[in-house]
Formats: structure tokens, C-alpha cells, sequence
């Protein structure tokens, strides 16, 4: 597709923009939310840098609340839990969209 745009004359950023970002649009937003998730719930990477409490990431603080209480209190931990998924599910549902589309690979849309 992109030969044949260049064929009709369209210059290099033209087919960048109107052919070639439309067609991976689908795979930037699978690659967007797993990157997003990944660097989201990251524990290991953010503990070893890391030191100051109110630095922490939301997998620390998670940890951190277990640690602080002795006996662990579940349903504040799943409180805690559920407001920390909060943003992984607002962006999924709002990428929703793309992120089927990249399951379902079409080539030519018309």
C-alpha cells in the first residue's frame, strides 16, 4: 500500500500519516496498554531505587501496607487493590476499541 501511495505521488510523510499509522494504530495501543500495565505493577525495579515512602509506587505501597499492620487487615488490602487498578481499567476501556481492532487484523478498510 505504501508503494502505491508513492506511485500516486505522496511524499514520505504523507504515507507515514494517511497509510502506514492507520494500519499499526491497532498495534501501538496493545503495545501502549502492556507497557503501561507492566511499568504500572512493577515491584522489583522501583524497590531497588527507590527509598524515600513518599516516592513509592503503588505495588510498594501495597507492600508496605501489608508490612506496617501486623495481622493484615484484607478488606482495607482489597480496598487499596481495587483503586489501584483504577487507571489500568479506565485506560483498557478507553483503548478498547483499538485493542480489538489489533485482534482482528484487517488489511484494506473500505
Amino acid at each position: 500500500m505504501d508503494q502505491s501511495a508513492q506511485i500516486d505521488g505522496a511524499g514520505p510523510m504523507r504515507i507515514l500519516w494517511d497509510v502506514l499509522l492507520p494500519q499499526i494504530r491497532p498495534a501501538l495501543a496493545v503495545v501502549l496498554i502492556g507497557s503501561f500495565t507492566y511499568n504500572w505493577n512493577d515491584f522489583f525495579r522501583p524497590l531497588i531505587y527507590i527509598n524515600s515512602p513518599s516516592l513509592r509506587t503503588a505495588a510498594l505501597s501495597l507492600s508496605a501496607f501489608q508490612a506496617v499492620y501486623g495481622g493484615t487487615p484484607f478488606h482495607l488490602l482489597m480496598a487499596a487493590s481495587l483503586v489501584n487498578i483504577i487507571p489500568l481499567v479506565v485506560l483498557f476501556f478507553t483503548l478498547q476499541r483499538y485493542f480489538i481492532q489489533g485482534i482482528v487484523v484487517t488489511g484494506v478498510k473500505g
